[in-house]
């Protein structure tokens, strides 16, 4: 964060996050109707989140910038940024927002992977700790009300891990929503989702990391679980999970995991490689700082970390809507190492 050529750079995925959010259409609606009467556009529907392509794309372009407003309050950014967030995030919108949420229909609308990163989106808040960052916060408090019991509706009824690629994997969402929880000591939500993702996972083995990629994966369903349970448990008893579950991991600092390929970044799809190689980088970081220092794994990780970075990195241009509305958020995650905040 100290480096200016960082600096810029985030700087320049905050304005991507300007103009994605400003963005109204391409949209890719998600909407149960039931006749013509229900039809409307996003900016009605969803006042708040309305632009970035899709609901939970707004979601997280707001997270980055709030969290760059956090990370650098005096940015080229900061004042455009304050007031769109401080005209979008008032209570009427926001209460529209909620309203959206009360056909029981759509209870499993953006779940779970919209509904977590909104909760990222208010933890931010929480940890930012401003009169402005408290007064959005405030704002936003009714839906945030409403998401979070979604999740605590849910999880008791889920049987199952889904361990897709994309959006319904639940591995990547339970480290957002834990994250959450932590930061605004919600004990209850702790244990909720502690019980299942030790529920879950705590004693699985072999992770056939050997048959990923799929074709269009933007999370790696074996190294989120990774990620995950590193929260979970102790050290100790993470050190050996993970011997078990992925015993593959080089203990003499050799090449392991190759990044993956998109061979057509216009294609919205295929771009979610770009995507799963910013969300592999900071897994495998998040990996590797959950164990001992002597760990002898520990170089493989943080070397595969880095390879990942680097070409997810590459891959994140304006003029690539199909991946800029969404990549920046990710990489502010990865670079900013939001996931290996305490």
């Amino acid at each position: 964060m100290t480096d200016t050529a960082d600096k810029a750079f985030l700087e320049r995925l905050a304005r991507m996050a300007l103009a994605n959010i400003g963005r109204e259409y391409p949209n890719h609606i998600q909407h149960l109707m039931d006749g013509d009467t229900d039809a409307a556009p996003p900016r009605e529907l969803h006042p708040v989140f309305c632009g970035a392509y899709d609901w939970h794309s707004a979601v997280h372009n707001y997270w980055m910038l709030v969290r760059l407003l956090r990370l650098m309050p005096d940015g080229a950014f900061a004042t455009e940024a304050r007031s769109l967030i401080g005209r979008r995030f008032n209570p009427a919108d926001v209460a529209q927002e909620c309203r959206y949420f009360d056909d029981p229909r759509r209870g499993s609308w953006e779940r779970p992977y919209g509904l977590a990163w909104f909760l990222q989106l208010t933890a931010e808040l929480v940890k930012w700790n401003t009169p402005e960052a408290r007064a959005w916060r405030t704002t936003l408090a009714p839906l945030e009300v409403v998401v979070a019991e979604r999740f605590r509706s849910w999880l008791p009824k889920l049987f199952y891990p889904i361990r897709s690629g994309e959006h319904s994997q639940t591995a990547f969402a339970f480290g957002l929503v834990y994250d959450w929880a932590r930061s605004v000591d919600d004990v209850r939500m702790q244990e909720l989702v502690r019980a299942k993702s030790i529920e879950f996972h705590r004693f699985d083995v072999q992770g056939p990391l050997v048959y990923e990629p799929s074709g269009q994966d933007f999370l790696s369903p074996v190294l989120a679980e990774a990620d995950l349970l590193r929260r979970m448990l102790p050290q100790a008893d993470y050190v050996r999970w993970l011997t078990a579950f992925l015993p593959q991991i080089p203990v003499d600092g050799s090449r392991w995991l190759e990044p993956a390929v998109s061979r057509d970044p216009s294609d919205g799809k295929l771009a979610h490689l770009d995507g799963l190689n910013l969300s592999r980088a900071w897994m495998l970081e998040g990996m590797a700082a959950a164990l001992p220092v002597a760990d002898a794994r520990r170089a493989a990780l943080t070397a595969a970390a880095a390879e990942h970075a680097s070409a997810g990195l590459a891959a994140i241009r304006e003029e690539r809507y199909e991946g800029s509305h969404w990549l920046p958020s990710l990489a502010v995650y990865l670079l900013t190492r939001r996931g290996l905040a305490p």
